[in-house]
């Protein structure tokens, strides 16, 4: 899928300046000079701040509504509206009130503090996760140059997957264990860019499911709907080589009438066959300046999804939701969604994320006998098939 990939390493940020010459405490200066790794700065800046600098009756409820995604050079190209619950800061916020902050802290909490961020950077986890780690009650994403906190909803139904339960084979492939024993399912997605796809290969090498691309609506103001044109070659291809399947739109629907006129084109598309796994629409941000989804209100963009989701159950179909970190914690509000089922994207083997999904996409540059290209891999905790 065009999926920007959620786990972001680090955030570029203007170079830090130099503090003032002047005289601080021992504690001060052992941070300043711990913080020399760009991330172990990153990270500080962002403990400091928020525990000793934001007042805590703003905590949930502070309103940072337009993020603006930058380009190459530097402009805005779009802002992207997101859900005004989350608590943002810049690295411009950040820088100007680091100074302050240090001074708040007192020795013994510094060194605890350190002593978490040592231990996470030490064990190779990037700047997210060592926040994750300080922060379990919150869902962290970095997007358009800014941290974003958004309180996990503890109504909402909770995953119950264990970390340890996770195996990463040598090839790179994701298994989940129970006592043990093997209970994921693999599975893959692909669309026209894998090409011509030799089913009983792939089908020979483990893939249990494919959820196949049957279209999706372009960019820009037209937003032309266009149709996968290997769509009747992989489904006909998957099922025949005895691979469960389903399939998913990549939707840009602005409008009820849009949605409509997808949801239209899935039906017509899936009405000869027969379908083992969901129908899902794939909602994503969209890294170009002509995403048309990317402009729209976070209700809107709620609405809509949850619309073409009803359509598909009102058909008879069992929908299904497909989503990021980013999208589901800031851009859209997923208690709406808490009936579907969802199809979770994270290329990172922590898991991390908190609420109910059945369908891990883990990577985008998987290997499968029969692909000729790179193919998205997924697993699912349990089958999604009837």
């Amino acid at each position: 899928m065009n999926l920007e990939k959620d786990e972001i390493m680090s955030l570029e940020t203007p170079e830090q300046k130099e503090p003032e010459k002047k005289k601080k405490s021992g504690a001060v200066w052992k941070i300043l000079l711990t913080l020399t790794l760009f991330a172990l700065f990153m990270v500080a800046e962002a403990y400091y701040f928020i525990n000793y600098y934001k007042p805590a009756e703003q905590a949930d409820v502070e309103d940072k509504e337009d993020i603006v995604e930058e380009n190459a050079n530097g402009n805005g190209v779009n802002e992207v509206p997101v859900i005004s619950d989350s608590v943002t800061y810049s690295q411009e916020e950040l820088d100007a009130r680091i100074a302050e902050a240090l001074k708040n802290i007192n020795g013994e909490e510094t060194e605890r503090i350190l002593s978490v961020i040592r231990d996470s950077l030490s064990q190779g986890r990037s700047t997210l996760d060592t926040l994750r780690n300080l922060y379990p009650d919150e869902i962290i994403v970095a997007s358009g140059g800014r941290y974003h906190f958004v309180p996990i909803n503890r109504d909402l139904k909770m995953n119950e997957y264990a970390q340890e339960n996770l195996e990463v084979l040598d090839s790179g492939e994701f298994r989940y264990l129970t006592d043990g024993t093997v209970t994921s399912h693999k599975g893959i997605d692909v669309s026209s860019h894998q090409g011509k796809i030799k089913w009983d290969q792939v089908a020979e090498d483990g893939v249990e499911f494919a959820i196949i691309r049957v279209g999706f609506r372009g960019y820009g103001k037209a937003g032309k709907l266009v149709e996968d044109e290997q769509f009747d070659a992989n489904i006909q291809g998957a099922s025949k080589a005895g691979i469960k399947v389903g399939v998913y739109f990549f939707s840009q629907a602005t409008t009820e009438e849009e949605v409509d006129e997808e949801v239209a084109l899935v039906l017509d598309k899936i009405k000869p066959y027969r379908l083992d796994c969901p129908v899902v629409v794939d909602v994503e941000k969209v890294d170009d300046s002509q995403g048309r989804m990317n402009l729209i209100s976070v209700e809107e963009r709620t609405a809509l999804m949850l619309r073409f989701c009803e359509k598909i159950e009102e058909a008879g179909y069992t929908p299904m939701l497909y989503h990021n970190t980013e999208m589901s914690a800031i851009m859209i509000d997923i208690a709406a969604f808490e009936k579907y089922d969802k199809w979770y994207a994270s290329y990172s083997s922590k898991m991390f994320y908190p609420y109910a999904y059945s369908i891990w996409q883990y990577s985008n540059k998987g290997k499968v006998n029969g692909i000729s290209t790179a193919v998205d891999l997924n697993i699912c905790f349990e089958p999604v098939w009837e």
